[in-house]
């Protein structure tokens, strides 16, 4: 026989119609196949490249070898493999494999890297082109940029036209390329379309395409005194900057001129106009004038335009005259602290004032903590920052301050306004069920956890509304309590605790009650299920209860059953005598249920004072397999094999074969040559050896279940014995170990060997008869253990299961000991009836 295994750096194999194995592998990798063959005497390896000749480029080493290793293999060298293995017996052996390998990708896309549009509807279309060995596949993605970084790349979603606007106009793949043309509508400010080229087996390859539509924003400005000089006023003979930033899509477009009082302004040695500042944010220009002189006084306009229009200008006018006033910050009287309660919607103000007059800025000031809005800077024009819903979080300093654009360049002015956001208590328990019986103490606690402000003012305790007690709390007390000495019938209900400060109240809620806790059913009853007549059967149902000494004794309980399906509830109740204790398991007979219907059951504990919570199940009618088993047969000519499964956890699995269709060719001295009765044609169960099995190898195999029918309701009170018997081959030099196991219902693994033997037993089959004693719901688990070599092919024949303990165990002597034993007794007959004469 032969078989190809790969190892290596495969990055793909599969299984392709008609069983055509593919091996994938990437140009440059290792590539190692190995040939595992049977036969004696031992085959020769042969690889070839085609079925008749040997390839060139195969290693000299690794044709005749049972690896062929092909270092750093290149695209030309894919294809189909062969390997060829013959002994002088018969034919050869030949087993394929197909060869993909896989060359390196590289994609090209976006005939140009950046498309500046006139307006942010604009439709563009573009290509994307890649190519690898074999076909690609070429998919689209976004990346979405931010106005501040325009590079930054969230993580990438797949294009779809609803959403998204792209639409596919073409895509082709040819020969080894693929090419796909998208039309892409309505593109934001900024848009990354990432076009991705995958190929099987080779990293995917992505190429950035931006699309930048082209537009302005709005513009600032700022005038900068002499900075030698401590005054803040514009005075004659001093030099005033005036700079204007405007943001531009993209900014290398922009374009700036100047105006003062709407006449064209040109650069002079008085007046110096600087399209760009290296020490100035991108998009600025900056207009100077030096030795500021009376006729000066005006308004200078600043015009922002993209080259080649389409977009409309932006002017910024700036008003330079003796009548500037600079900023000056204050917060106004009773704002700080401002108090508000949880919820409210708040006003934070700072009065601001100068000419012209600045932008506030407003930021948290006593912590790292991002703004209601969730910036760390939130902009206000008339110096009042609005807070809807404000919550407990936003309590704490606020910092209100002139913006760099203050039309200044002066230190900016700032102020505090302080934030009180006052709420109710917040306290626990806020809900608690309390069980307790009557004549019984009761404790409810209820705990302050926080609140604002934080001297909490007072308390109630009320019971149904009715208050029961009342009372201040006192300084470093966070918490009440109520206590009920002795609990009486009036004193079951719901109890509330109000905790009262000036922002609201706290609520801990005590439900004090009778009812006692529900059943829990008990799953693992054995054998809750018997027959008593041929139409209904009978269940054991168990149950204990939770916390029986919570409350007052359980005297009886109310038991509801109805048939699955229907409406109706039958009720009666099941009386209990004396105290109920933890862990008790208490028993109910239920009987005339109607095979092979399933029923709901519902259990409630009742005490003289409550009804307690029920709890429900369901019984399930489940017929046994065979509720009185006598006798089992199992010959293995069937399909399925008598319900016998493969374990799933084994290292290999046992083989349905007869003589006629086992290939004993290359393997003759291990196994049968037929089925226990001699039969060719017959079947058995046999485990094969051969290579890759390894010595140790386990392969088990498992009966169906065989219930064990007690002989009273209530359980078995002394386990019935049943005899194992099967038929064994062990023949060979390598024979390993043949185990049989007893694995009852419950168990996870199996606990020592019923029957066992090791070792070549010859080349004939036997019998083994073994007793087991179950005690509940049982499995045969038939083990065969590999050897330490291919010879060691372990079989079985007619497992049988009988009831009743193993009356004829086969005898130990081999069968030639037992023909001389014969033969001893019929001469010492012969002997002793020819004295009699």
């Amino acid at each position: 026989g032969v078989r190809i295994v790969h190892s290596g750096h495969a990055c793909n194999v599969e299984e392709e119609r008609h069983t055509e194995r593919v091996y994938t592998i990437r140009e440059g990798e290792t590539l190692e196949l190995t040939c595992l063959v049977t036969g004696h005497p031992r085959p020769q390896i042969r690889w070839t490249k085609t079925a008749g000749s040997v390839s060139d480029r195969f290693q000299d080493s690794s044709v005749f070898n049972e690896t062929l290793h092909i270092a750093k293999i290149l695209r030309t060298q894919g294809g189909r493999y062969y390997c060829k293995a013959e002994n002088g017996l018969g034919s050869p052996a030949i087993k394929s494999i197909r060869v993909d390998v896989y060359s390196t990708i590289w994609v090209r896309t976006c005939h140009q890297s950046t498309w500046s549009l006139k307006h942010p509807f604009s439709t563009i279309l573009y290509a994307c082109l890649c190519q690898c060995t074999p076909d690609p596949e070429i998919t689209t993605r976004r990346h979405k940029a931010t106005r501040r970084n325009p590079g930054q790349q969230y993580p990438p979603y797949r294009l779809r036209a609803a959403r998204d606007n792209v639409t596919v106009i073409d895509q082709a793949i040819s020969g080894t390329a693929a090419r796909s043309y998208f039309r892409v509508r309505h593109v934001p400010e900024i848009t990354h379309i990432v076009c991705v080229c995958v190929c099987l087996c080779v990293s995917d390859q992505h190429v950035l395409c931006c699309l930048c539509v082209a537009a302005l924003k709005k513009g600032r400005f700022w005038i900068t005194p002499d900075p030698y000089h401590n005054d803040d006023n514009i005075q004659i003979g001093r030099e005033v900057k005036i700079s204007c930033q405007v943001e531009a899509t993209p900014p290398e477009e922009l374009m700036f001129s100047w105006l003062k009082n709407g006449r064209a302004l040109r650069s002079s040695e008085r007046m110096v106009i600087t399209q760009t500042d290296p020490d100035i944010s991108p998009g600025t220009t900056n207009l100077d004038i030096i030795d500021l002189k009376f006729t000066d006084f005006g308004t200078y306009t600043c015009m922002a335009a993209l080259r080649g229009g389409g977009i409309p200008e932006i002017s910024i006018d700036v008003n330079i005259s003796s009548t500037t006033v600079p900023p000056n910050l204050t917060v106004p009287r009773g704002k700080s602290p401002l108090v508000a309660r949880e919820g409210d919607t708040v006003e934070l103000e700072c009065l601001v004032s100068g000419k012209p007059k600045p932008i506030i800025l407003w930021s948290r000031a006593d912590k790292e903590a991002p703004m209601p809005d969730g910036s760390m800077q939130t902009e206000s024009y008339d110096g009042v920052l609005r807070v809807v819903n404000v919550s407990r979080e936003m309590t704490g300093s606020y910092r209100c301050q002139t913006s760099q654009f203050n039309g200044f360049n002066v230190k900016a002015r700032e102020a505090l306004v302080e934030l009180i956001v006052q709420y109710p208590p917040t306290v626990e328990p806020a809900f608690l069920e309390m069980r307790q019986g009557l004549n019984r103490p009761v404790v409810m606690t209820c705990r302050v956890l926080r609140a604002h402000p934080s001297r909490v003012l007072r308390f109630e305790w009320l019971l149904s509304n009715r208050l029961l007690h009342a009372g201040a709390f006192t300084e470093h007390k966070d918490e009440t309590e109520y206590t009920i000495r002795s609990l009486n019938r009036d004193g079951w209900g719901e109890y509330t605790c109000n905790v009262i400060n000036e922002a609201g109240t706290g609520k801990c809620t005590f439900h004090v009650t009778g009812k006692p806790y529900p059943p829990e059913f008990y799953y693992d009853t054995y054998s809750p299920l018997w027959q008593n007549r041929p139409r209904v059967y009978g269940f054991k149902l168990q149950w204990t209860q939770m916390n029986p000494n919570t409350v007052d004794r359980i005297v009886a309980y109310r038991l509801g059953i109805r048939q699955t399906g229907l409406q109706r509830w039958w009720e009666q109740e099941i009386p209990v005598e004396g105290a109920i204790t933890k862990g008790e398991l208490i028993t109910h007979n239920l009987t005339e249920l109607i095979k092979p219907e399933s029923y709901e059951v519902r259990l409630t504990p009742i005490t003289h004072y409550a009804e307690g919570d029920s709890t429900t199940r369901i019984i399930t009618y489940s017929a046994p397999i065979n509720p009185h088993l006598r006798e089992f047969h199992c010959s293995f000519e069937e399909e399925p094999i008598c319900m016998f499964t493969q374990d799933k956890n084994d290292d290999f699995d046992w083989t349905r074969h007869s003589a006629a269709t086992r290939d004993t060719k290359y393997t003759p001295n291990t196994g049968p040559s037929g089925d226990r009765s001699g039969s060719k044609q017959g079947f058995y169960m046999y485990i094969e050896t051969s290579r890759p099995r390894k010595e140790g190898d386990q392969a088990r195999l498992i009966s169906p279940f065989f219930n064990v029918a007690p002989k009273t309701p209530y359980g078995i009170t002394n386990p019935p014995a049943y005899c194992l018997g099967f038929f064994y081959h062990m023949y060979g030099k390598h024979i390993g170990t043949l185990n049989a196991f007893l694995k009852q219902k419950g168990q996870t693994t199996t606990e020592g060997a019923a029957w066992s033997l090791t070792g070549n037993q010859g080349d004939r089959w036997k019998q083994a008869k073994v007793s087991i004693h179950p005690s509940s719901s049982f499995q045969v688990v038939i083990e065969g253990v590999r050897g330490p070599g291919i010879e060691g092919d372990i079989a079985i024949d007619d497992v049988t299961l009988e009831e009743g303990e193993c009356r004829d165990p086969p005898s130990s002597a081999p069968p030639a000991v037992i023909a001389h034993i014969w033969l001893l007794f019929a001469a010492l007959a012969t002997t002793l009836l020819g004295g009699q004469r």
